[in-house]
């Protein structure tokens, strides 16, 4: 038995978008965005959305998100110069972890390029021990629960 194919997402899918700007360097010499650029974009849509809703402190917070889990499948090329919107969505959350689900699309298309997830467990940032999520994470992360 074999398992089916994954297929892209539509923006229907997904609760918050972010625009991200691709830059020269992301391209590889075939001429699209290389496979850890779409890990970097995660990271980067998730960890905005986080800040800007008062949800992280990177600097003085002492909660911080371990990434312990992350995939990645892609459907279409996106190379720089073009713009990209990052979908996201909470698909689980438990009492120390979340999973989110992050969809790149190319400015304008209605299928994500690629989709991909991570797993952030939430520590206390000097014994690195999982805690429970604050509240106001979770307030934030509400908006983004499918």
């Amino acid at each position: 038995m074999s398992t089916p194919r994954p297929q892209p997402d539509g923006r229907e899918a997904y609760r918050h978008f972010a625009p991200i700007a691709t830059r020269w360097e992301d391209n590889d010499a075939y001429g699209h965005l290389n496979n850890v650029v779409y890990y970097s974009l995660f990271d980067t849509a998730v960890n905005r959305y986080l800040i800007e809703a008062g949800a992280l402190d990177i600097h003085k917070g002492r909660t911080i998100g371990l990434v312990v889990e992350t995939h990645c499948n892609y459907f279409a090329s996106v190379e720089f110069p073009q713009m990209v919107e990052a979908g996201i969505r909470v698909a689980h959350m438990g009492a120390s972890s979340v999973r989110y689900e992050i969809g790149i699309f190319a400015t304008g298309e209605p299928l994500c390029a690629a989709r991909g997830h991570f797993v952030h467990v939430y520590v206390d940032r000097d014994t690195r021990r999982p805690v429970p999520l604050p509240d106001t994470l979770q307030n934030a992360l509400q908006e983004l629960k499918v």
